[in-house]
């Protein structure tokens, strides 16, 4: 049988994966019942675009519903167990083809070897860049604990600014932002010193979501200056001012605000989406 996805050494291909911050799946095989061309401890890595870079997992009666797992678990994060099995055994079970139930995933094999295959599908997604454009007091907070809640903090501010912020924060000197894998969160900390050139850089960078640090009175007026250059939808997007409403006052409280929502927009796929319990 070809296989030439074995030959890739599945150590290396992690790490390049991890280095370039992709993200991509390990789907494992855990059980199987009767004849299948995989047997348990198979493995393979699936890239977002849906392509096995490495390993085996068997063959057509597998791929399609380890594929589509792999699509929903890279959408929203979370791992799960599919159960490709012969339709006698899952009406047996009273589920069908697509349906989840405990936890599980099915999907029918229609192969004539009529086997049974357990498949654990594992997100590994990299960590959420949160990108603080600015280098104001709100921003140097915030870059302080961001980290710990396991974001990736990168700055964007002038480069004489660099030593406000601790040596192992990534630092962009411009707000034009570099490509990136991972999901994206842009908070905009200028509060007067480039405001509009900021706000403009993040509504175009390609971002889950952008806060903005400000009154609401100022990003309305900074929203009318952006309508001519800034598409309606991205504009309505902005959450200004960000952060939860606590009262915050001093930088630090404003900061622990910002990071309370950030956190809750990263879980919201978690809270709200995902198989039935």
């Amino acid at each position: 049988m070809n296989r030439p996805e074995t030959l890739v050494d599945f150590d290396d291909l992690v790490q390049h994966l991890r280095h370039a911050r992709s993200p991509y799946v390990l789907a494992t095989v855990v059980r199987t019942v009767a004849v299948t061309a995989a047997k348990a401890g198979a493995k393979a890595i699936i890239e977002a675009d849906g392509k096995i870079a490495g390993g085996w997992i068997g063959g057509g009666c597998a791929r399609g519903a380890v594929l589509r797992a792999a699509r929903q678990a890279l959408a929203d994060g979370r791992p799960r167990l599919v159960s490709i099995q012969p339709e006698d055994l899952l009406k047996d079970l009273g589920v069908e083809g697509g349906q989840s139930h405990s936890g599980v995933l099915y999907a029918v094999n229609m192969c004539p070897s009529q086997g049974t295959m357990d498949i654990f599908i594992e997100p590994n997604l990299p960590r959420p860049e949160l990108v603080i454009m600015g280098a104001t007091p709100v921003a140097v907070a915030l870059a302080s604990v961001a980290a710990v809640f396991d974001f990736a903090v990168m700055v964007a501010a002038p480069e004489a600014e660099r030593a406000q912020f601790s040596e192992e924060t990534a630092f962009n000197a411009g707000f034009e932002l570099p490509a990136t894998n991972a999901e994206r969160f842009i908070i905009v900390a200028t509060q007067g010193a480039g405001d509009l050139a900021a706000l403009k850089a993040a509504l175009d960078a390609k971002a889950h979501r952008v806060g903005f640090v400000g009154s609401r009175r100022k990003a309305a007026r900074l929203r009318e200056q952006l309508a001519d250059k800034v598409s309606a939808e991205r504009l309505a997007d902005l959450k200004a001012p960000a952060g939860l409403d606590i009262g915050a006052i001093t930088p630090e409280e404003i900061a622990l605000s910002i990071l309370a929502e950030l956190v809750a927009w990263r879980r919201q796929p978690q809270r709200t989406g995902g198989p039935e319990a």
